[in-house]
């Protein structure tokens, strides 16, 4: 029987048989709207309002992992035709897209965990982790939220992962740019802390300058000491300055 078909029971009064497939509603998608497309697709159904969730640093061997969420209004996209995937904008768009955002989301959320908790617990489940309190940083309480790549077990609203949702969805784009531009702020006031490491030019990243000074200066206590290629520098800086 196809879904939803109706079916008579003895006495000729129809009954409805809702099939798996009939619910949740069907969101019909529209081509119009750019990276507002999934979003107001879901606030039709009525399953807003929408958050996203992403992060910055994931891959880097030092610095904080830093994982944003926001809730966009539903006219803020007018004022942040700009918006796009944050590895897709200039820092200097960036950091004008900053303000904006905070100024006309209904409401966003910023996390950092550190490099010695992310040693603890694994980068895996300190992204989970950091997307979790993001999200429960929220007020309003969105009705659904978008995650940027994976599922986020926990979370206590509808969730959809969306592979690259901050080239897809207006808030975790919004999102993207608020965790980015958070954690290089703090990888340039890293950079003076430990001067000679880079941070302020490769935030953190695995570049052939950054080996280097590793291998130079030692390891410092903002580097992540369950890296590999941390690991395999063999020592921590013994200057006090580097020590952490």
């Amino acid at each position: 029987m196809a879904n939803g078909a109706a079916r008579k029971r003895p006495g000729g009064k129809k009954i409805q048989r809702i099939e798996r497939g009939d619910w949740p509603p069907r969101v019909v998608m529209r081509q119009a709207g750019g990276l507002r497309t999934l979003e107001a697709a879901l606030i039709r159904s009525g399953l807003g309002p929408v958050a996203g969730v992403d992060e910055a640093g994931r891959g880097a061997s030092a610095g904080p992992l830093v994982v944003a969420s926001c809730l966009l209004a539903p006219k803020a996209h007018t004022a942040l035709a700009g918006l796009d995937d944050s590895k897709k904008l200039t820092e200097n768009v960036r950091e004008e897209l900053f303000p904006v955002i905070k100024r006309l989301a209904l409401a966003w959320e910023v996390v950092v965990i550190p490099a010695w908790e992310i040693d603890l617990i694994g980068i895996h489940v300190a992204n989970i982790e950091g997307m979790r309190r993001a999200v429960a940083g929220l007020d309003p309480v969105p009705g659904y939220v978008l995650t940027d790549g994976f599922r986020v077990p926990g979370i206590p609203v509808p969730s959809l992962p969306v592979i690259g949702g901050d080239a897809s969805a207006a808030c975790i784009a919004a999102a993207s740019v608020l965790a980015k531009v958070t954690r290089d702020r703090m990888m340039v006031a890293m950079d003076e802390q430990f001067p000679g490491y880079g941070f302020a030019g490769h935030k953190g990243y695995n570049t052939p300058e950054h080996t280097e000074a590793m291998q130079r200066l030692g390891v410092t206590s903002e580097h992540r000491r369950s890296w590999r290629n941390v690991r395999e520098t063999g020592r921590v800086a013994t200057d006090t300055a580097y020590a952490g």
